[in-house]
């Protein structure tokens, strides 16, 4: 397999469905927890990008799947540098205690994908990774860590013409 010809990051959107609204007390530790963990997110090595709402500290408002979903969406150099911030920080003593704010998922909701390095994915793509993940299965163009692809494989597999894929 050949390498990408051009430089190559990995795009990366999470959902979580609220057990209660954002203002309700029961879900103040995590409110309470967004601004430490996207700042330690922006320091991180390897981070390139996160979606922020207009003059916002972080996309909470931003429901494109639902009233009681929210979205997260990053832009990271490699897929170790997303699974060290993940799994290697702060951020996971913070999702220890999801099951008190988030209900169980019942389908993929996590989904990643390799993207031209500067590309800016929007919402509306991201949603189409998941929902491909979600209707097809991990494939070189939604996948997950458990079932990940090189960006050589994204590559090979990239419609002529997607700029948003390598």
């Amino acid at each position: 397999m050949t390498a990408p010809t051009r430089p190559v990051h990995l795009a990366q959107l999470n959902v979580a469905r609220l057990r209660h609204p954002l203002d309700d007390p029961r879900v103040a530790p995590f409110v309470e927890a967004l601004d430490p963990v996207n700042a330690a997110a922006d320091g991180a090595p390897g981070f390139v990008w996160r979606l922020v709402e207009d003059g916002g500290a972080d996309a909470t408002g931003l429901r494109p799947l639902g009233d009681d979903v929210i979205v997260n969406l990053s832009v990271w150099e490699t897929q170790e540098a997303l699974w060290d911030f993940a799994y290697r920080s702060g951020h996971l003593e913070v999702m220890r205690q999801r099951r008190d704010w988030f209900h169980r998922h019942v389908e993929a909701h996590l989904v990643l994908w390799w993207v031209p390095a500067g590309h800016v994915p929007t919402v509306a793509e991201a949603v189409e990774r998941l929902e491909d993940l979600r209707a097809h299965g991990p494939s070189p163009r939604a996948f997950t860590f458990a079932s990940s692809y090189t960006a050589a494989e994204a590559a090979e597999h990239a419609p002529d013409g997607d700029s948003a894929t390598v």
